[in-house]
């Protein structure tokens, strides 16, 4: 039996594959149609319903996390917390109840900050996937999880600053087609890398 995580066997190519076409396509997005996307993104912070559905995803995942050893896609993310497993069976209750009774109580840039809690969760696997591999290019991954973590923390703590970096990003043409080209420019060298450097990592 394979004793390491899940996250510990994802291959550097498969998540750099992943990755780029994600920031390709976003990016490819936010070019082609930036009016329909600025739109979106400043009616995101107070978009409630899609706040409280990315907050289930999020708590979902970590409920997946905190599960207790055993078969089937439930857990299948199962981790182990050390001197702190004997909590699993506290959280398995809490984390529910949790997204019942944030979803409700919490009003203000819900879907900021549940999206900060998807880019904490997310940036585990993308770690994970290039921790100790031989080529430098790897660097890529880590670079933008550390970025989404540091990111992640502010839209949790503080989530009108993403209100205000909309603001700064669409406050002229100019600025939106540079953010978007280097976003577009970003997951194509992760792309090129993961082709190039990563295959068979």
């Amino acid at each position: 039996m394979n004793s390491m995580h899940f996250y510990e066997r994802l291959p550097l190519f498969g998540t750099g594959i992943v990755l780029g076409v994600w920031l390709v396509a976003v990016h490819t997005l936010m070019l082609a149609k930036p009016a329909p996307v600025q739109v979106f993104l400043k009616r995101f912070p107070r978009n409630h319903p899609l706040g409280q559905i990315l907050l289930a995803i999020g708590l979902l995942w970590f409920w997946m996390l905190v599960a207790v050893p055993g078969k089937g896609i439930l857990h299948s993310l199962a981790m182990d917390l050390g001197e702190f497993n004997g909590l699993k069976k506290y959280l398995r209750y809490l984390v529910p109840l949790s997204i019942v009774a944030v979803g409700m109580a919490v009003k203000e840039f819900l879907a900021v900050r549940a999206l900060g809690l998807i880019g904490l969760m997310a940036a585990a696997p993308l770690l994970e996937s290039s921790f100790l591999k031989d080529p430098d290019s790897r660097l890529l991954v880590p670079v933008f999880a550390f970025v989404m973590v540091i990111a992640s923390l502010y839209w949790v703590g503080m989530p009108y600053l993403f209100r205000d970096a909309v603001t700064w990003a669409t406050a002229t043409p100019k600025r939106w087609r540079l953010l978007s080209l280097a976003g577009l420019g970003y997951g194509v060298a992760v792309l090129a890398c993961a082709f190039l450097f990563w295959k068979g990592y």
